[in-house]
């Protein structure tokens, strides 16, 4: 026996539907409460409660006011990031998924993004990774490190040309950074994470699959050890339980 849905779920399915298959288009604005309960045959609450699930689920956005009224809209992938980061963080929190989980599938993900950027990369995806080098190690600092470490790892996956493979890999790589004591890494650490993406985009930009996936897992081995030392979640000292060696 299957459970009888409500009266509200059945017109969300309706509307969905046209959604998704382009009857109703991104920006259309749709039809008011009031003619959509006569439509469909039901109440105005129920047409409300509908509404409310598509605005929940990223379809529609709402507007007050004189040209106001419910939009259709669709999911970003950055909608989608966030959302299943907001998930992994509270099973994180929770403890269902550990940091040792998250570590070992960032370095699934980002071994196979690195290894198709070096076949996909464009022109204007070089020039973003070469704009994420610090060329004078002068310069190098935790927070400086860090903002270019984010838009070098971000800027990999999107040369990887597969945007679920971005969608699945953000969120593991922006929980981990969260947990980290960035204060507390070693000039000698943030020179290596420099080099290493030096290296890496070398190997991506002779388009050598095979160098880049083997740099950047080698880079990834390297981050381990700093996450498993600095790991701050629950006030332990480590995803693991061990003492060993960015914020990257």
């Amino acid at each position: 026996m299957q459970r009888v849905r409500k009266a509200y779920e059945q017109v969300y399915d309706q509307l969905r539907e046209l959604i998704m298959r382009g009857e109703l288009a991104r920006d259309q604005r749709l039809p008011g409460e009031a003619e959509l309960a006569r439509e469909f045959g039901v109440s105005r609450g129920t047409v409300r409660e509908a509404l409310r699930l598509l605005a929940a689920h990223n379809l529609i956005r709402t507007a007050k006011g004189a040209g106001g009224g419910s939009f259709v809209t669709l999911p970003t992938a950055d909608h989608v990031s966030e959302v299943l980061q907001a998930n992994i963080r509270l099973l994180n929190e929770s403890r269902e998924v550990t940091a040792e989980e998250m570590l070992e599938t960032r370095e699934l993900l980002e071994t196979f993004a690195a290894r198709m950027a070096a076949g996909r990369r464009t022109d204007e995806d070089l020039e973003r990774l070469r704009a994420c080098i610090i060329e004078d190690p002068g310069e190098l600092g935790t927070e400086r490190q860090h903002t270019s470490n984010t838009s070098f790892h971000t800027a990999l996956l999107e040369a990887s040309g597969n945007t679920l493979l971005s969608i699945a890999a953000q969120p593991v790589f922006a929980i981990l950074q969260t947990n980290m004591r960035r204060r507390e890494i070693e000039p000698q650490t943030l020179k290596k994470v420099n080099d290493d993406h030096r290296a890496i985009l070398a190997a991506v930009e002779a388009g050598n699959g095979d160098a880049a996936a083997r740099h950047m897992r080698r880079h990834l081995a390297m981050l381990r050890k700093t996450y498993v030392r600095l790991w701050t979640h629950h006030g332990e000292t480590s995803p693991a339980g061990r003492h060993d060696g960015v914020g990257d």
